[in-house]
């Protein structure tokens, strides 16, 4: 890469005009560095976002093209891109998680989730309280909800390289993801709304939070309503039309409507992507399908591998590994993913009798790509006209999101193994014992 060409062309022309070739060219360079350390990643058996992840720390941080990238990482065009990512993200988890499966999977994983989202915002206050104890009750507020996070896609991954996808665990842990996702953007919304309204100077209050709260719960029960019973005629009109294309326009326009009436609402966008994700079920698509279409998901995906790796190579341009030379921040991001580790495997308490508990727990650590959208929130976020998510903590919820991610997959491996050997016949080896167990 000539990173003297590509820093005069980021810096040196005025406007947004004089951005655009610098915006191509690194583009060009960080899609392909990116989706080929993604590969690789996925070969060593690792997620594939630690490979667009590691890139986006090495461009902003080598010397001799951190500048440059930094610089590139810095324009509007690139930012919006990267937004672009991560509401296509949430839209795609969305796709995956229906209604349906969370309200099949019934009290086990409610129970689950709320535990695996009350017991780390609580953690994640007190190490903010503790170990930042001049900041804001906002900012430990918010440090708390980075940690509410499950990554679903990781630990459906692992389990489905086991063949454990249709056991109970597997199951537990997967429903009570899904609703973890779900209370988590409510805690989010909550809590950057509070912030929000801070910053602008409101007073903030129990009656200013609960109206918050209010509003976020409102907004994604009458998304999913009103949604619910809207997009069936929107997308029966679609199919009557014939048009190709027509149905995935469609989808993405209901996705960023929803995430501007979020964004309109106070809310974050991801919020709205996630729940116009919910709202188009299969059941919804079914003649979409019968047609010979692929379904919505998939034929999204070529979309959504454009935008995505943009989002996590910008989040890994946000890390200084310069911050890493302070004792304080090492200690500080090793106790913030032990308070992230232990917040999840305190699931393991309340999953019934008869279900493997260590694959539980185990099963809700990772935070992966959504852990990263919270702290990305937090980034922007302003208090006092400082970002709630600094550098050093930016750096630290890093850590603590590749510490979890990478640890995930050979501990609940180990669960599995370990839970098989202990009880041959039990739900870990007999796929249709859940099935037969749930009515």
């Amino acid at each position: 890469m000539n990173v003297a060409v590509l820093a005069a062309a980021a810096a040196g022309a005025p406007g947004q005009a004089g951005q655009v070739p610098a915006l191509l060219l690194s583009l060009a360079f960080l899609l392909v560095a990116a989706k080929l350390a993604a590969a690789l990643a996925e070969r060593v058996g690792l997620p594939p976002v630690l490979g667009e992840l590691l890139v986006g720390i090495l461009a902003g941080n080598l010397p001799g093209i951190r500048d440059a990238a930094l610089a590139v990482g810095g324009t509007e065009g690139f930012i919006v891109l990267a937004e672009l990512g991560a509401i296509l993200l949430l839209f795609q988890v969305g796709l995956e998680s229906t209604t349906r499966e969370m309200m099949a999977v019934g009290l086990p994983s409610l129970v689950v989730a709320t535990t695996g989202v009350v017991t780390p915002m609580a953690l994640g206050y007190g190490v903010g309280a503790w170990m930042r104890p001049g900041e804001s009750w906002m900012v430990h507020a918010f440090l708390g909800a980075m940690l509410c996070a499950t990554s679903v896609g990781i630990t459906a991954r692992v389990l489905g390289d086991l063949g454990l996808t249709r056991t109970r665990e597997a199951r537990i842990i997967l429903g009570a993801a899904v609703i973890d996702d779900v209370m988590g953007l409510a805690v989010l919304a909550v809590v950057s709304g509070v912030i929000t309204a801070a910053n602008a100077g409101t007073p903030v209050g129990l009656a200013q939070i609960g109206l918050i709260l209010v509003k976020a719960v409102l907004f994604l029960v009458g998304a999913l309503w009103i949604g619910g019973m809207v997009s069936p005629r929107l997308f029966r009109t679609a199919y009557a039309l014939r048009s190709r294309g027509l149905v995935q326009a469609l989808a993405l326009g209901f996705c960023f409507v929803l995430s501007y009436l979020a964004l309109r609402a106070g809310l974050a966008p991801i919020v709205g992507a996630f729940a116009a994700g919910l709202v188009l079920e299969e059941v919804h698509l079914e003649e979409h399908v019968r047609s010979g279409d692929w379904p919505l998901a998939r034929s999204l995906t070529p979309l959504i591998g454009l935008f995505v790796p943009i989002f996590f190579v910008r989040m890994g341009m946000l890390v200084d590994l310069r911050a890493f030379m302070a004792w304080k921040l090492i200690g500080f991001a090793a106790v913030l993913t032990l308070a992230a580790a232990v917040g999840k495997l305190v699931c393991a308490a309340v999953v019934p009798r008869g279900v493997s508990r260590t694959m539980v727990g185990l099963g809700m650590m990772p935070r992966g790509e959504v852990g990263l959208i919270f702290a990305g929130v937090g980034a922007q976020l302003r208090l006092a006209g400082q970002p709630v998510v600094d550098a050093a903590t930016y750096a630290a919820a890093v850590a603590m999101v590749v510490a979890t991610t990478l640890a995930t997959p050979p501990l609940l491996s180990w669960a599995a193994r370990r839970r098989r050997a202990m009880s041959p016949a039990s739900s870990i080896a007999s796929p249709r014992s859940f099935d037969d167990s749930v009515s």
